[in-house]
Order: C-alpha cells, then sequence, then structure tokens
C-alpha cells in the first residue's frame, strides 16, 4: 500500500457491497474451501494485517446463529489456514464454505486520523470541490496497486478512484460526502496512442 495509508481494511471486503449496520457488525473475514482432513479451512482476511481476525475472539455470522473461535492460524499465499475449535474433520469444514465471519463494531481500534475503515466510506456520496456530485462509493477495491473507491453515477458505468491525497483530499463522515480533485481529462476515452498516431 501506498505510504500515505488512508484505509484500515478489516471490513467491507474490496470485492462486494455488504449490508449490516454500520453500528453494530463488521465483517472480517470469509470461509473458503477445506484444507486438509483435521478441519483446517481457507480463510480470506479482508484486513491489511491477514491475522488480524484472529485477534477479536469470538467471532460470529450475521445474523449470529454461529460463533467461531480461532484455534490456529497460519498464512499461506493469499489466505490464511485456519482450524477452529470444535471443527475437527473435514466434512464439518466444507460445511463452512462461504461463511463470512463478522465482529461487533464496538471491538475495533479506532480509526487514527485520516484513516478509515471501508464500511465507513461505502455509501458516502462522492462530490467535486464546485459540490458536483460524481456518484456514491459503493465498494473499495484492491487490484494490487493501492485502494480504489468504486463509484456508482446517477447515471452511466461505475468508475474507480483512487484512494490517496491527491485524488480525495477531504473525507468528511458527519457530512456524508468525499471531496475529489480529478485531472481535467480524468472521466476522457480518447485512446493517446491513437491520437499520437494521427
Amino acid at each position: 500500500m501506498a505510504p500515505f495509508q488512508r484505509l484500515i481494511s478489516t471490513s467491507f471486503f474490496r470485492s462486494e457491497v455488504m449490508g449490516p449496520d454500520k453500528d453494530s457488525l463488521v465483517l472480517l473475514a470469509r470461509i473458503g474451501a477445506a484444507h486438509g482432513i483435521r478441519g483446517e479451512v481457507r480463510v480470506k482476511p479482508f484486513g491489511d494485517d491477514p491475522l488480524s481476525f484472529a485477534d477479536y475472539g469470538v467471532l460470529t455470522t450475521k445474523d449470529g446463529t454461529a460463533r467461531f473461535e480461532v484455534e490456529r492460524a497460519r498464512v499461506q499465499k493469499t489466505v490464511v489456514i485456519t482450524k477452529f475449535k470444535g471443527i475437527d474433520d473435514r466434512n464439518a469444514a466444507e460445511a463452512l464454505n462461504g461463511t463470512d465471519l463478522y465482529v461487533a463494531r464496538d471491538q475495533l481500534p479506532t480509526p487514527d486520523e485520516d484513516e478509515f475503515y471501508h464500511d465507513d466510506l461505502i455509501g458516502l456520496e462522492l462530490r467535486e470541490a464546485s459540490g458536483r456530485s460524481l456518484g456514491r462509493i459503493i465498494a473499495v477495491q484492491d487490484f494490487g496497486a493501492g485502494d480504489l473507491l468504486d463509484v456508482r453515477p446517477a447515471r452511466g458505468p461505475s468508475f474507480y478512484v483512487p484512494f490517496t491525497r491527491a485524488f480525495v483530499p477531504t473525507v468528511d463522515l458527519e457530512g456524508g460526502f468525499a471531496e475529489a480533485d480529478l485531472p481535467a481529462d480524468y472521466f476522457s476515452t480518447a485512446d493517446p496512442d491513437a491520437e499520437s498516431s494521427e
């Protein structure tokens, strides 16, 4: 991530918009396929620290009907191989595939200045300094080059804006908006290579 770190990403995953109440639950991770025969599973964490989901004690499903406590966890490439207490064989592990793991919002640390949880950004209006609305933030993505705000305008396709101080200098959570400072040609669809060859 860029030196200017603006996100704490222990919440709403980079690839989709989820919907728990912002004051109650925050999604930390998603259980994937079983790993081996002793109850371990592959877990996709949504935090900058892949093991951080194991630091919050008991995790729950969104509806609170199931509770999970991490017994052990280790990073393996892009997932965390995790053993939950009471999950002792492959059949039990396979039954958990696709389960989202949440924690109560009040268990998370308070963000530092200029740091934000993903779910705090989702739903904010993105506007220009003039006040003109560009749309609403529907997700936060990271394809490897830094965090991107996925913005859905009132009309037309969604678009991405890098979440850096240069592109988004202001975030006003109380006011419900973020302010973008985009280059004049940001939405240009012209192909620069085609233009230079003319």
